[in-house]
């Protein structure tokens, strides 16, 4: 295939890649954008292999082959409630391609770099040392964010004393030994010594630095991870002189940037204390959940929940990560239904960071076949609980926790939530009055206006399905 022929080609996909991003944008055009995605993916694939320096398909083919089994794999076996790992396993395979990619590049840089002069080369070997950073720390701090993700590590945070003095001086040390490794009196072999052990470095202050964010701020953490996985890709496409990855890598990476500020904003966080770790900690200790708060939990069975849903004029439906744990969407959907048919009107309440993964409660409404126009953000439905006569919250804690608003020594003080608590009834589904995962204990639970309706969230909404 000529270069002509191949640049039309990777021209089209990232039209494609575009118009994908466009339509997830919003919930009703998703399939279109992730269709756009696919066939824009699969011509840019088409394309490289087409490539004039493609030679052996008989090594790159079982490469391809094996990587779309398994990726076919996980995606038929995995569920909703494991996406966020998923997603966080993946944004690490990218980082790890690019480190690999910096590291093969600088082995064996392409004819026409040295045929630049030394120019060509500086600039090519600039290149290599941010692909490979950006990549190195990609790679680590997705691979802490599964574990915490996961429940393998702690989602508590990892703070350590003079972390961000430890944090400035690993980045001064990439910093400085950049200026040895392009300089012209560094051998190749010596260039090479400095570019694995900057890659060390990285790796180490990846984990340190998502090790370092509590358990409730990973979804933000898994947004940025996502920016940061588009910006090691657009470095190896500068690497590898290849246009698309440089406009696809640019694409993941500014709007994976855009939407861990719109985030932050909502969680009333800085952007600069997520990029550089402690997230949402500031130099406090971790929240203790264990501390109780005094008051009295008023437990209700699922008869009295039903009377009191019958007799409702309007029900906000508030869904957490523990509706998601339950698979308890089908069900939510179908009492939904069924108070919509009696007369009462029912809508959905999402915080920008329910669950573990930015949309992801959006995506689980979806795929019960809630309508779209019902699911409204926090700052479209807040201001109606006040006209609310139930509040149904499930399996959600701590986006809905007045802590938020009233206890400045909370490390969710001034985190916008839910204001659940100004409908006329509330009623909680969880099974315990544990802490939620930022392990926070939340006085919504002692409210007088607050019910508590213990047990497994699908079984407790089958109760009430089957009551009504």
């Amino acid at each position: 295939m000529s270069e002509t022929s191949l640049a039309v080609l990777y021209l089209v996909a990232a039209v494609l890649f575009i118009l994908s991003l466009g339509g997830l944008s919003n919930q009703e055009t998703a399939r279109r954008g992730n269709l756009c995605g696919i066939v824009g993916m699969t011509i840019a694939l088409v394309g490289t292999l087409l490539h004039p320096h493609v030679e052996s398909y008989w090594l790159i083919s079982p490469a391809i082959l094996a990587g779309a089994v398994i990726g076919a794999i996980l995606a038929i076996r995995v569920v909703m409630t494991a996406m966020p790992q998923l997603v966080a396993m993946l944004h690490s395979f990218v980082g790890l391609a690019a480190v690999l990619v910096g590291i093969a590049s600088y082995l064996s840089p392409e004819e026409s770099v040295a045929a630049g002069g030394r120019a060509a080369i500086l600039v090519h070997e600039i290149e290599i040392w941010i692909g490979v950073a950006v990549g190195a720390i990609t790679f680590t701090g997705s691979v802490i964010a599964w574990g915490k993700l996961r429940g393998s590590i702690s989602g508590s945070p990892l703070l350590l004393p003079g972390r961000h003095a430890f944090n400035l001086v690993m980045l001064i040390a990439v910093v400085v030994m950049a200026f040895f490794f392009v300089s012209e009196q560094t051998t190749h072999e010596l260039g090479l010594t400095y570019l694995l052990i900057m890659t060390a470095i990285t790796c180490v202050l990846g984990i340190h630095l998502v090790m370092a964010i509590g358990g409730a701020d990973m979804p933000v953490v898994v947004s940025l991870l996502n920016s940061y996985s588009g910006w090691a890709a657009a470095a190896a496409g500068f690497m590898l002189s290849n246009d698309l990855l440089i406009v696809t890598g640019a694409l993941v990476g500014s709007s994976g940037a855009i939407l861990s500020y719109i985030m932050c904003r909502a969680m009333n966080r800085s952007i600069l204390n997520v990029a550089f770790g402690g997230f949402g900690t500031g130099d406090s200790k971790p929240a203790a959940g264990g501390d109780e708060i005094e008051g009295e939990a008023h437990p209700i069975e699922a008869a009295a929940v039903c009377d009191l849903l019958r007799a409702s004029k309007e029900v906000i439906i508030v869904p957490g990560y523990g509706l998601a744990v339950a698979r308890a969407q089908h069900l939510v959907n179908e009492l939904a239904n069924k108070l919509r048919e009696a007369g009462v009107k029912v809508r959905y309440a999402i915080h920008p960071v329910a669950g573990r993964l930015p949309g992801h409660m959006n995506v689980l409404l979806a795929e019960a076949g809630v309508p779209y126009d019902i699911v409204l953000e926090m700052d479209e439905i807040n201001a109606d609980f006040g006209n609310t006569s139930v509040a149904l919250v499930i399996g959600a804690n701590d986006v809905a926790n007045p802590s938020a608003e009233t206890d400045s020594s909370s490390p969710i003080y001034g985190m916008p939530v839910l204001k659940v608590w100004n409908a006329e009834n509330v009623i909680v589904l969880k099974r315990s009055m544990a802490s939620g995962y930022a392990g926070v204990q939340n006085p919504l639970f002692f409210l007088e206006n607050t019910h508590m309706l213990f047990g497994d969230a699908k079984d407790s909404i089958g109760q009430l399905v089957s009551g009504l």
